[in-house]
This record gives structure tokens, C-alpha cells and sequence, in this order.
């Protein structure tokens, strides 16, 4: 059980704050929840349901602030999900041996960190319309390890959508918000089809999620995120990548 790993009570008080943090600038925050898991030594059949059914609620929450504010660009939206969502599902019926999804996982949190510090993905005054097969091609990758990892994908959507000039920062938010939450839902459904059980903790992990989750999106879609609290999940990203594969 979740509930048997040491410093559970260490684990559920960080984990309102992670989804704080990710919900403000529009993502869901499962590179968050699993590099917190990944730290307390957690099983990646655990880590993988309990992240995509975090997102869920999180990302959810996120998207209705940013769509309230008029963020929301529906064409942009379908251009990533229509390939997304069915090969996020694919990724989540597959199994993925440990030794792999840590190596993985741990890349992916590096790529997390980046995005984390700005390195790249910044807004621009020029924005270009994205062409229907870039849409189609960046979704369907993006999906398909979204759904493998346990992840939504807008630690990685939201970057590029800025990096190629497809929207401003909060566009790329509100997008990336439902873009998690369809692939999260997907990559969840492959995980249930292949006999996948959920863990008798999560509806707390959920609940304290989504209150982390309610501060965050509301205060990220009026003001920019607190950037000194972002340094500090800058370090438990960069620990837990190491952790997974170093260690």
C-alpha cells in the first residue's frame, strides 16, 4: 500500500504544492507527482494510475480558469489532440519494464526542469499558424508517451507551442490544460484495459491535489507563478532524475 512508504505524511503535505505550482502555469503536474513518488521510493505501477488520475482533476481545474479568462484556442487544441488521445491510449496499455520507465521517466523530468527554468519556450510576439500534419505529428508523439510514462504531456506541448511560435503563454496553457486532461484520460482508460487498479489512497491524494490545484489555476491565470518557488521544484525534479537514473 501508498500508505506503507516511509514519510507518507512528508509526501501528501508536498504534494498540495506541486499541484499549486504546475496548475498555475496550466499543466496538470504529473512529472511533479512522479518525481515526488519516485523520491519516496514508489512502485512505477503505482506511480503511473496515481499520476494520470491526479492530472486529471488538476489539469481539469487549471483549464477552467484559463478558458474563463478567454485563453482557450480551440483550433490549436484539436490540432494536437486528434492523434493524442488515441495513442495516449495505446501507451497506456502498454507495459513498460522498471528498469526502463525509470530511464525514461528520469529523461522526461529532465526536460521538465528546462521548461522549469525558462531555458526554452519563450513567448513571442509573432505567432505562426500551426500547419494541420505538425498538429497531427507533435500530438501523436506527445500522446503516445504521455500515456506510456503516466504523464499529460503539456510539460513538453507547452514549450514547443512557444518555442515554434503557435501561441502566447497562456494560450499555451489553457491548450496544454485540456490537452492533459484528454490524454490523461485516455492513457488512464489503457491502463484500466490491461487490468490496472487504483490504490485505496488516492481519493486523498486527489483531494489535497486539486486544492493545490484550485489556488494555483486561479492565481496563474490573473499573475504569473512565484518564479522562487519554481526554483525549489526545480531541485525535486533535478533529484529525482538523478535518483531514477543513477540510482
Amino acid at each position: 500500500m501508498i500508505s506503507d512508504v516511509p514519510y507518507f505524511w512528508v509526501f501528501l503535505c508536498l504534494l498540495p504544492v506541486i499541484a499549486f505550482l504546475y496548475a498555475g502555469v496550466g499543466h496538470g503536474g504529473a512529472s511533479g507527482y512522479l518525481a515526488l513518488m519516485s523520491l519516496f521510493s514508489m512502485a512505477p505501477e503505482t506511480m503511473k494510475p496515481t499520476a494520470l488520475l491526479l492530472n486529471l482533476f488538476v489539469a481539469g481545474t487549471a483549464f477552467y480558469f484559463y478558458y474563463k479568462e478567454g485563453y482557450f484556442n480551440r483550433k490549436l487544441f484539436l490540432c494536437f489532440a486528434i492523434t493524442s488521445i488515441p495513442m495516449a491510449y495505446l501507451g497506456g496499455s502498454i507495459d513498460v519494464e522498471t528498469g526502463i520507465y525509470k530511464i525514461i521517466l528520469g529523461v522526461l523530468l529532465i526536460f521538465a526542469v528546462l521548461k522549469m527554468l525558462n531555458v526554452f519556450g519563450r513567448e513571442s510576439e509573432v505567432i505562426r499558424e500551426v500547419k494541420i500534419w505538425q498538429g497531427l505529428v507533435v500530438g501523436g508523439i506527445i500522446g503516445f508517451f504521455s500515456g506510456l510514462i503516466g504523464i499529460g504531456g503539456g510539460i513538453i506541448l507547452s514549450p514547443v507551442i512557444l518555442l515554434l511560435h503557435w501561441g502566447k503563454m497562456k494560450e499555451a496553457a489553457a491548450v496544454s490544460a485540456l490537452f492533459i486532461w484528454v490524454n490523461s484520460a485516455a492513457g488512464l482508460a489503457g491502463q484500466f484495459n490491461n487490468g490496472v487498479v487504483l490504490n485505496s489512497q488516492s481519493i486523498l491524494m486527489v483531494a489535497l491535489a486539486v486544492f493545490g490545484g484550485l489556488l494555483g489555476s486561479y492565481y496563474g491565470s490573473k499573475k504569473m507563478s512565484n518564479e522562487s518557488v519554481r526554483y525549489i521544484l526545480t531541485i525535486v525534479l533535478i533529484a529525482a532524475s538523478i535518483k531514477l537514473i543513477f540510482l
